[in-house]
């Protein structure tokens, strides 16, 4: 299947054209061009998707079921224009975007099984106690409901499986929400042929056209309108923090304040307790290297800080590290602004006294090379900056005196996404005692793992304390990710025939 973008926006149903348009800036191929979204359709296609919540949101589970299975399959019958159009854009690899393709229809698919289970209804009954002194209890019936139309915005790093049918849009769907999606216009074809398949899916089961609609961007008001619309409840955003966090206040300076669910990135900090890196300094120094570069480093669970004990281990550690980057060639990213980031961040740490270069190498265009550095506790405490994220294939080995220091460092870090505890039956006293800061400080913690890869599943935690994320008490990645767009109800004293369909 060959594919070629028209470059239109899809306004419940309708492919629209808009006034302006911007050039895709792709790693290879074509150069197509896009229209630019604007404020007056972020208007209309709130107003659709409020029309279409009146018979979406309270449609029944079995058909969003089939809705996401369906928007699956279409997906998948794309599968190979997909990848062309979408390597071509992001550089990434096939394989990547092949893998990444399996995630978002696997996911679209488990929030399917999810709501036929009805687990996340949260149903639950009080009956009624009418001889209950000195006052009787009513009878009081709890579900969870749509909250209603959902904001979404594209990420760059993901075309696909956190983009236009990916995570935010399946979890909003699943629960009952009609979405708007915010397209990236790093890889607006991409975004494209994922909504004609979204489209496809909402044809073919004769739903509200409504319920979906994407609006590519080109310009930052885009965004802006989309936030404040006031028939928008809540937003689903993976990005930088700084654009994030300007959605957020935007988000809670409305009139009617909404929740927005923001994954903003963090570092990630490994922990190498004593007699792990005693016994596999060289194969952690290696495996952190592969971690640390996969997709050019261009993943929000990327582990940028290594902390280890001060002493020969750590010094095989960094140098088995330094050896594995060695051998990493310059990969392509995923466009010329996350590049030139990641060359400032480097220079930031270049211009720094407080440490030292282990690696360092010239970056250039769009191509990437990893670099690595070395720093102290006490150092990295003193300057903030460190601790800021660098998007890309760089590392920071912060070396410690003993356990009290790694724990004084612990408390020290923002909230994070992801720690990771590196340990020996040995350690394991060493590890009870940093678990608990750990837990406070982010959403995932693993032990003897690195933490790149994020799977999709009910446990899964994609989420922490900000900055790593606006709202601690949810996730973006699992079925867990529903309840960002339910709310509970109560139902006192209903007759079964008024009752919802879920709690009869």
């Amino acid at each position: 299947m060959v594919f070629t973008p028209h470059g239109r926006h899809l306004i419940a149903g309708a492919w629209v054209s808009g006034e302006t348009t911007f050039a895709s800036a792709p790693a290879s191929g074509p150069v197509h061009r896009f229209s630019v979204g604007t404020p007056a359709l972020v208007e209309r296609a709130c107003a659709a998707a409020e029309e279409a919540f009146w018979s979406y949101g309270y449609s029944t589970r079995e058909s969003r079921a089939a809705f996401l299975e369906a928007i699956a399959d279409e997906i998948e019958a794309r599968a190979e224009a997909i990848t062309e159009i979408g390597t071509q854009e992001t550089g990434l690899p096939e394989a990547r975007l092949q893998g990444e393709r399996g995630r978002t229809v696997g996911q679209l698919r488990l929030f399917a099984v999810h709501i036929r289970k009805g687990d996340y209804l949260d149903r639950r009954h009080d009956p009624a106690l009418p001889e209950r002194q000195p006052l009787p209890r009513p009878d009081i019936r709890l579900l969870e409901r749509p909250i209603g139309p959902v904001a979404v915005f594209g990420a760059s790093n993901f075309p696909l499986a956190f983009s236009t049918a990916g995570g935010d849009t399946a979890a909003a769907l699943a629960a009952g929400c009609p979405v708007v999606v915010k397209g990236h216009s790093a890889h607006p074809g991409t975004g494209e042929i994922v909504a004609e398949a979204v489209h496809a899916a909402i044809t073919s089961l004769g739903l509200h056209p409504g319920v979906f609609s994407l609006i590519q961007g080109g310009d930052r008001h885009v965004g802006t309108a989309l936030v404040t619309n006031p028939l928008i409840k809540a937003v689903g955003f993976t990005g930088s923090l700084a654009g994030g966090r300007a959605l957020f206040d935007l988000c809670a300076s409305r009139p009617e304040p909404i929740p927005f669910f923001g994954e903003l990135g963090s570092v990630n900090p490994m922990f190498l307790l004593e007699h792990a890196l005693a016994a596999r300094a060289d194969a952690l120094g290696a495996g952190w290297a592969g971690s640390l570069t996969m997709g050019a480093g261009q993943f929000c669970t990327n582990p940028g800080i290594a902390v280890v004990l001060e002493g020969e281990h750590a010094d095989r550690f960094t140098q088995s590290a330094r050896a594995a980057l060695e051998r990493t060639g310059a990969q392509v990213m995923l466009t010329e602004g996350i590049a030139r980031a990641y060359r400032e961040g480097q220079a930031r740490f270049e211009a720094r006294n407080a440490v030292t270069p282990v690696l360092s190498t010239e970056s250039e265009g769009r191509m990437a090379r990893p670099n690595l550095y070395e720093t102290t506790a006490e150092a990295y405490l003193q300057d903030h900056a460190l601790g800021e994220e660098v998007f890309g294939p760089l590392g920071l080995v912060v070396r410690v005196r003993g356990p009290e220091e790694m724990a004084a460092l612990a408390r020290g870090f923002e909230g994070q996404l992801t720690a990771t505890i590196h340990m020996e039956d040995a350690d394991l006293a060493a590890a009870q005692a940093l678990l608990p800061i750990l837990e406070r400080k982010a959403g995932r913690v693993l032990v003897n793992g690195f933490p790149t890869g994020v799977e999709v599943c009910d446990a899964m935690v994609h989420g922490g304390p900000y900055p790593a994320s606006t709202n601690f008490g949810a996730t973006s990645v699992g079925t867990l990710s529903i309840r960002r767009f339910l709310r509970p109800v109560s139902y006192q004293n209903f007759p079964q025939g008024l009752l919802p369909e879920d709690l009869r």
